[in-house]
């Protein structure tokens, strides 16, 4: 099922499906149509976030999935599967691939990113995992861990990376990612054009994850209305 997965991903576009609380696409069942469109659209995957979620999609599409769940804890600032018990909840969908943060902060309960990774490998083998990331540091964090993926993420989400983009100066910064990840690289986060998802893959990144710029027309529509004001 790994190789399978990277078979179907190699070079090619991984969309994003995901809906926050305070948005008006909230729903399981809007997740599964915009990851439906997604398909049509000739997306070799799908990422998406929460157990409804994915199960919904994987009613609908018959793509792979790369499953998170983002949940807020009040003694960490980690929320994209920060856990344990969320990881478990997450692979235990089936999905191919699970992302978590890899930023170096502090987890909820003070739990080891260490001991995840390792009982993961545990409970679920043939389950890939990868790590969402902010900084090289983190790269280095990961590639330690053994995690199979490495994704840029969190580039730009951090107090380290606040305000920075994984496009910036010629992408840069996704070049050095890929001179040091032992995984493959996932480029993910601001990627808001076709050119730049593009040029991800012509650097030699596995697959591009967009997100915002394909499946979130409130942020899509803010843009243009800042434009015009």
């Amino acid at each position: 099922m790994n190789n399978d997965f990277f078979k179907k991903t190699k070079g090619k576009l991984i969309v994003s499906c995901q809906a926050l609380k305070d948005e008006p696409l909230y729903s399981s069942f809007i997740m599964e149509r915009m990851a439906w469109a997604a398909e049509r659209a000739g997306a070799s995957g799908i990422r998406a976030n929460s157990v409804v979620d994915i199960q919904a999609i994987q009613d609908k599409v018959h793509l792979p999935i790369i499953g998170l769940l983002k949940i807020d804890y009040p003694d960490s600032d980690i929320y994209i599967t920060p856990t344990m018990k969320e990881m478990r909840r997450i692979a235990s969908t089936g999905v191919q691939v699970v992302a978590c943060d890899v930023t170096g902060r502090k987890r909820p309960h003070n739990e080891k990113l260490a001991n995840i990774v390792k009982q993961m490998r545990e409970e679920f083998p043939d389950t890939l995992l990868m790590a969402d990331t902010a900084t090289l540091d983190n790269v280095k964090e990961a590639n330690d861990l053994g995690f199979d993926i490495i994704g840029t993420t969190m580039h730009g989400y951090t107090p380290d990376s606040q305000g920075l983009n994984i496009a910036d100066n010629d992408f840069e910064y996704l070049k050095d990612v890929l001179k040091i990840a032992k995984g493959k690289v996932i480029a993910e986060g601001k990627i808001d054009t076709p050119v730049k998802a593009k040029k991800c893959i012509d650097l030699g990144c596995h697959a591009v994850v967009v997100g915002g710029a394909i499946t979130r027309p409130q942020q899509i529509a803010t843009k243009f209305v800042k434009a015009l004001n």
